[in-house]
């Protein structure tokens, strides 16, 4: 199914597997890739609040800003930034789904690599836990600069790693057990999540990252 919009005032346009949207929108909410026009990324993450979960646009908006990695991606900038995301808001304000949209800019953060990553992270600060950092690397105390876990407490010396399919690969393995090593080594703490502990609103995965945080020293209200 295709999703189209079309200028508020212009001809009707009918064909299979089409849904036509009529709706104002701005040229700079325009792009181009590979000679079609289509809506840039801010637009089209705005236009999804329709339809939409507020985690579900969350996700999506953490993807749209994250900062890329040039080796595995043909790109060094984001898609766009959350201050592109706010000045749609701003601009169609009354428009269907806005109000969602301005739940999830507030949730929004730039530095997750993928959506189970930001669903973790909705699911530690909803139960209460400090929001953890995302993709920061490791300083050890000689100022040496090691690997970045997932999301992570610096203060509590915990790194809370999403582990994918990817992570069943006998190569994957190999590299896994050696970046426990190193957290054992730097004297930091590994939580490993995986997707069964995701289910039921991710209620394992917070019980692990709440148990790993209490033994480090951290309670409520601090």
């Amino acid at each position: 199914m295709y999703h189209v919009i079309r200028p508020e005032g212009a001809a009707h346009l009918n064909r299979p597997h089409v849904i036509v949207h009529r709706m104002k929108l701005y040229d700079d909410e325009i792009t181009l890739l590979d000679g079609i026009p289509i809506t840039t990324p801010e637009r089209t993450w705005l236009d999804l609040a329709e339809m939409l979960t507020v985690d579900e646009l969350v996700v999506a908006g953490d993807s749209c800003v994250r900062m890329p990695r040039p080796e595995f991606e043909a790109r060094d900038v984001p898609l766009c930034t959350p201050g592109d995301l706010q000045r749609m808001i701003d601009r169609h304000k009354g428009k269907r789904g806005i109000r969602k949209a301005g739940e999830a800019i507030a949730l929004i953060r730039v530095g997750s690599d993928s959506p189970q990553e930001s669903l973790l992270r909705l699911a530690i600060v909803r139960a209460g836990l400090p929001e953890p950092e995302l993709n920061v690397p490791i300083i050890d105390d000689a100022g040496t600069r090691h690997h970045e876990p997932d999301l992570s407490y610096r203060r509590y010396r915990i790194g809370i790693e999403y582990e994918g399919e990817l992570h069943g690969a006998e190569g994957q393995i190999v590299r896994d057990i050696a970046r426990s090593e190193r957290y054992t080594a730097l004297g930091w703490t590994e939580v490993r999540i995986s997707k069964r502990h995701m289910a039921y609103d991710a209620k394992a995965a917070v019980a692990k990252v709440r148990t790993a945080l209490v033994q480090a020293g951290w309670r409520p209200g601090r």
